[in-house]
């Protein structure tokens, strides 16, 4: 059987050239995490001094990402969420535990369809942490509604209870996988670092997810381009739609459009519902958000265009529209949906 799958964490650019060249002052990190790259870009520390040089900085951050990796990544087997997906006695640290805090949160307020306790039904359609070799055209047959319900029984948050500091399934298939707000909470916990050194300009990218502060080399707000939804392409960049000038928040994109597979002729987008265990088929095809939580805006960004994603285009507007602190730009089949509020 023959498909197909396109893997692209998220569908922002940042245009990080034109805003690190025009003062010395500005600096770049940049590097490999959590399966993709990622991009920093930093005014020097004020009010107090700088570590010995830049490379000390440059350590801090590959501190602060290894220790993320090896708490929430479900792409690394020795994480300890990789660990309590496999049932085995380990103690969540404080990443692990927010990031638990943050999506009950979220469950609840979007009636579910925002679930990292997702995680099988995920790896069932070939978007989780297991291969995907042996996809074939169950997912087509008329055994895929009792196999879905049967996943179901075991997803939901109100399975997991936190008690004396550690994460308790009431049933041991229960399996985490926090990929839709982990890169978004990432760059906060970056931007936590940068801030605790005396850095008030920063641009911090983490797979394409957006944390910025301050003005950029220039005087100016950061730059970032949203990509049209073009279906298989590849390059993040080269299909730039609109381009959005901001600070101090978080900014994520979520797409159908470079995640998928072709089954029998049937695409099957990344974004599942999971309420109803199943791929949406919707006309909604990115989401942009833009959140100006000053202290986990990436986070809330990357979480709200995954559930804007699963929830279509008429009630990503409705929460949008009603919340202060987020900013969105919906792309549907046939129109746009501009909530950027300039």
């Amino acid at each position: 059987m023959q498909y197909r799958l396109i893997i692209l964490t998220a569908v922002i650019t940042a245009l990080l050239s034109a805003s690190c060249s025009g003062g010395d002052e500005y600096r770049r990190i940049t590097g490999f995490a959590q399966g993709g790259s990622f991009h920093i870009i930093y005014s020097s520390p004020e009010g107090r001094p700088e570590p010995s040089d830049e490379d000390s900085i440059t350590a801090l951050v590959s501190r602060r990402l290894r220790d993320i990796d090896f708490s929430v990544s479900g792409y690394n087997r020795g994480s300890l969420l990789s660990r309590w997906n496999r049932g085995e006695e380990c103690v969540p640290d404080r990443y692990f535990l927010e990031l638990y805090g943050m999506s009950r949160k979220l469950w609840e307020e979007t009636g579910g369809l925002f679930d990292v306790s997702g995680g099988p039904l995920f790896d069932f359609w070939g978007f989780g942490f297991k291969s995907v070799e042996k996809m074939d055209s169950l997912r087509n047959s008329a055994r895929t509604a009792v196999i879905v319900d049967s996943l179901k029984e075991f997803v939901g948050m109100d399975l997991i209870r936190l008690e004396n500091g550690r994460l308790v399934k009431k049933d041991p298939r229960v399996r985490l996988n926090f990929n839709a707000i982990a890169q978004g909470y990432t760059c906060d916990i970056v931007a936590d670092l940068l801030d605790s050194l005396g850095v008030r300009n920063y641009l911090v990218e983490v797979g394409m997810e957006i944390v910025c502060k301050g003005l950029n080399a220039y005087g100016k707000e950061w730059s970032i381009g949203i990509d049209a939804p073009v279906d298989g392409s590849q390059t993040a960049g080269e299909n730039i739609q609109k381009i959005v000038y901001l600070t101090d928040c978080g900014i994520t994109t979520s797409g159908n459009y470079r995640k998928f597979y072709i089954i029998d002729g049937k695409k099957y987008a990344h974004s599942i519902n999971p309420v109803t265990g199943y791929p949406v088929q919707q006309d909604l095809l990115s989401a942009t958000v833009i959140c100006s939580d000053t202290v986990r805006g990436g986070a809330l960004s990357d979480a709200y265009a995954t559930y804007c994603m699963v929830a279509g285009k008429e009630k990503a507007a409705e929460l949008i529209s009603s919340r202060p602190d987020l900013r969105g730009y919906l792309i549907y089949d046939g129109g746009i949906t501009d909530l950027l509020k300039d």
